[in-house]
């Protein structure tokens, strides 16, 4: 059971993502993550409801708002590239964010494992094979940038979201996108932007927050049914699912070169996660 779920959890993570990349070629980046965390700050106050989970102890709190600051600087990063650079190279490289928290404790005196040396090793390579041609192809660096950024931002979500879960995970998740969304109110006044949606576009904005709280929910259980390790490294699965469906989707061709590099990435990750 474990198992599967840690694969539905790859699964929902790789579709949100291709959607909030899709979804950010015709509506602004930040537009796409307010109305995404909008939806997904609704789903998560229900379940906090059904669970009691208001009653908890506020130890999350702190944790939660940086956070939700984390996230939204992400997101906002991570659908930009999407939405301008290649899905199928910009994904692998986000989701070295798997490498950050191996980084914050070595800092905090741990040593990583072989495997997660290694991981970062092929990673590395994978991504500058992976974006290589994509910088001498014209579309520049600002995509990979951005992707950095996201990948950084996502990695501080992990290690946040993993401080205050000691608390309470529900309320972390809930006060974690209840800071987003209000963030990102406060960015739309201050710039007096009008994010506005069409109603045909508010499904998809729905699905892409379903998508995201229903991949951290699949994985919070899987985690607690399996062993840790085999459950990371099959959700850390997520690229795989975003490239694919960037090819099926938009017809996104890969270079021979770049395909090694999207691989090597990929498997770079899923070590990291198993060490």
């Amino acid at each position: 059971m474990a198992v599967v779920l840690a694969l539905l959890a790859s699964l929902a993570w790789g579709t949100a993502d291709f959607l909030g990349g899709t979804a950010s070629r015709r509506l602004p980046a930040t537009a796409v993550v307010a109305y995404s965390q909008a939806f997904a700050l609704a789903g998560v106050a229900v379940v906090a409801v059904a669970t009691g989970a208001f009653g908890a102890d506020t130890g999350y709190i702190g944790w939660a708002i940086v956070a939700g600051i984390c996230g939204v600087i992400g997101l906002s990063a991570f659908y930009s590239a999407l939405a301008t650079g290649t899905m199928g190279v910009v994904a692998p490289i986000a989701a070295m964010s798997v490498a950050v928290p191996v980084v914050v404790g070595v800092a905090q005196g741990d040593r990583p494992s072989a495997l997660q040396t290694a991981g970062v090793v092929v990673s590395i390579i994978g991504v500058v094979l992976a974006s290589g041609p994509e910088v001498r192809g014209g579309t520049g660096r600002r995509p990979l940038l951005l992707a950095v950024v996201a990948a950084i931002g996502f990695g501080a979500v992990i290690v946040c979201v993993a401080k205050g879960a000691r608390s309470d995970t529900v309320m972390t998740l809930f006060a974690m996108r209840a800071t987003s969304v209000v963030l990102l109110g406060a960015v739309a006044v201050a710039m007096r932007s009008r994010w506005s949606a069409d109603r045909a576009d508010l499904p998809l904005l729905a699905a892409i927050g379903a998508g995201d709280v229903g991949a951290n929910a699949l994985f919070a259980v899987a985690s607690t049914r399996g062993l840790l390790s085999v459950v990371s490294v099959l959700s850390s699965l997520y690229p795989a699912v975003t490239v694919l469906l960037a090819r099926i989707v938009h017809a996104e061709r890969l270079s021979p070169v770049q395909n090694t590099g999207v691989i090597a990435a990929i498997a770079g990750v899923a070590l990291i996660a198993a060490g």
